[in-house]
């Protein structure tokens, strides 16, 4: 991750602004809260917290994947007044085994979750950001909200509060409401399971089945993700994804003797 260097050392010439931005500047004293009244302005956002749409760098999107991924945790795991230890140990595992992080990285993630639990800004502001970083790149999207139903979940239930997150998360980078469910009762272990994986109802014919896996195969092949332009360390996430839906598809041919 190239940023993180230049993050380090001091030396980032270019900002994210807005809610994300305001993260970093509190966490490391760099001026990334750049102010842009103007591009709120057509948005209905409050005065002061507007940010420049940039389209640009790799930098530019690896940052504000991490930043707002860190920073929407932090404000799910207090959404019910405490941040648990189980709750720390998954996010730690996220870190370790699946965006595998080095030591700097790990520190500069946790500086950043640290400043977030205490930012008087919102969840809906940090994942408002986000979608508008990522709002062409729905695979990008569809992995944040199983990060944080991951997180959600990992101390065996689900409060009014966290759920009520995470269902403005999905609605925010316009989701259907349908993978909220698929989400909820994969992680907690209810509904049609392979099937949910798969996004499709039992009933759905074999030919169907087989439509809906080769799409998603295509969406969620690591190739794809990392063409999107994050960096290594995010395509494990697809890897996982990927296996899932593969084990899925296996399932149920299993279970219909399928060819």
């Amino acid at each position: 991750m190239g940023w993180i260097g230049k993050l380090v050392g001091g030396t980032l010439g270019f900002a994210i602004g807005g809610p994300l931005g305001a993260i970093l500047g509190a966490a490391f004293g760099h001026g990334f809260d750049k102010r842009d009244d103007a591009y709120l302005a057509g948005r209905g956002g409050r005065p002061g917290y507007g940010y420049r749409r940039i389209e640009a760098s790799d930098d530019t999107r690896h940052m504000t994947f991490f930043v707002a991924a860190f920073s929407m945790l932090a404000k799910l795991t207090k959404a019910d007044g405490r941040v648990s230890e189980v709750e720390i140990r998954t996010i730690e595992e996220i870190m370790e085994r699946d965006l595998r992080l080095n030591a700097d990285s790990r520190k500069i993630a946790i500086q950043i979750f640290r400043t977030a639990v205490q930012s008087p800004e919102s969840f809906e502001s940090f994942a408002t950001q986000f979608a508008d970083a990522f709002r062409h790149q729905r695979q990008i999207l569809e992995l944040m909200a199983d990060i944080l139903m991951r997180v959600a979940v990992s101390d065996g239930k689900l409060s009014s509060e966290e759920e009520r997150m995470i269902r403005s998360a999905v609605q925010i980078f316009r989701l259907p409401a349908s993978f909220y469910e698929q989400l909820r009762s994969r992680y907690m272990k209810t509904g049609k399971g392979a099937y949910d994986v798969l996004d499709i109802d039992p009933s759905a014919t074999d030919e169907e089945v087989k439509k809906q896996y080769r799409r998603l195969v295509r969406e969620y092949h690591p190739d794809a993700i990392a063409s999107k332009g994050l960096p290594e360390e995010f395509t494990e996430l697809a890897e996982e994804k990927f296996m899932a839906i593969h084990e899925a598809y296996e399932t149920i041919k299993k279970s219909r003797g399928m060819s």
